[in-house]
């Protein structure tokens, strides 16, 4: 798989580009407009990340337009979270958005998966994420006892060990994620 871009059947996947950020805030205010568990502020964290300099990766998924225009139909972040048991190289998922007349059709899919194996590329120990585990068992992650965050229910705070040992403890995300308090 090409660090560069990679390609789904409706999207080729690439690094967030300068000039991005605009139609990014866009997307992920549509994603969660309707979603029960967003606060409302995931667009606000993720400027606060970038303009912290602590997006580790930044992706979008791309529609190929014939005029050249590539309109942006989804997009992940990662970035680096610590835990309390002191495991270091492990990083937070969040937040994943697709437009959502676009969802279902693989595109959260395919940047997940590539996400996850340009982690693997930089050495990353591990991922962490507040999501639904029926989505995101598919792509290894698991939870387990031990692992928390902000007293939220065990089932929805999820890892996948690329290295171990697997962490313990509450996980800490960038100040950037305080944003949503």
């Amino acid at each position: 798989m090409s660090l560069a871009a990679t390609r789904t059947p409706a999207a080729a996947i690439r690094v967030e580009a300068e000039g991005d950020a605009d139609a990014i805030r866009a997307l992920i205010h549509a994603a969660f407009e309707a979603a029960p568990h967003a606060s409302g502020t995931e667009a606000a964290i993720i400027d606060a990340l970038r303009a912290a300099d602590a997006l580790s990766l930044s992706l979008v998924a791309c529609e190929d337009g014939a005029d050249g225009y590539e309109p942006i139909l989804g997009h992940i972040a990662f970035s680096p979270v610590s835990i309390e048991s002191g495991e270091a190289g492990w990083y937070g998922l969040g937040p994943l958005s697709v437009w959502p007349d676009r969802q279902r059709e693989g595109i959260g899919t395919a940047l997940v998966c590539d996400g996850l194996a340009r982690l693997r590329k930089m050495g990353a120990r591990g991922c962490v994420l507040i999501g639904d585990p029926a989505y995101y068992a598919r792509f290894g992650f698991e939870n387990r006892a031990g692992l928390t965050y902000r007293g939220l229910p065990e089932d929805y705070v999820q890892r996948l060990v690329i290295t171990p040992p697997a962490p313990t403890g509450e996980i800490h995300y960038h100040p950037a994620f305080e944003t949503a308090l």
